[in-house]
């Protein structure tokens, strides 16, 4: 059975990074928290249908050059590490 999962990111706050790499970042980061929800699902709760006001992805340890969707990928990341504490 397939469920259908909905994930609404209304404002994503990056501080530091070049405007015109803002989509590339986007659009990395939503390829990558898709990949991680279609292989590692949710948490049972948030399985169950929970809502999550605000999310704190964390803080980044970006390296100097690192390409947009690299930093897109470790965003997703780190928002699915919050997804599923």
């Amino acid at each position: 059975m397939t469920k259908n999962i909905e994930l609404q990111i209304e404002e994503l706050v990056l501080f530091g990074f070049a405007a015109r790499d803002r989509d590339l970042i986007g659009a990395a980061m939503q390829e990558e928290l898709t990949r991680l929800l279609m292989e590692k699902g949710l948490s049972p709760t948030l399985g169950q249908g929970a809502e999550i006001p605000r999310l704190d992805g964390g803080l980044l340890a970006v390296q100097s050059g690192a390409k947009p969707e690299a930093i897109g990928i470790q965003i997703a990341q780190n928002i699915y590490g919050g997804l599923s504490r």
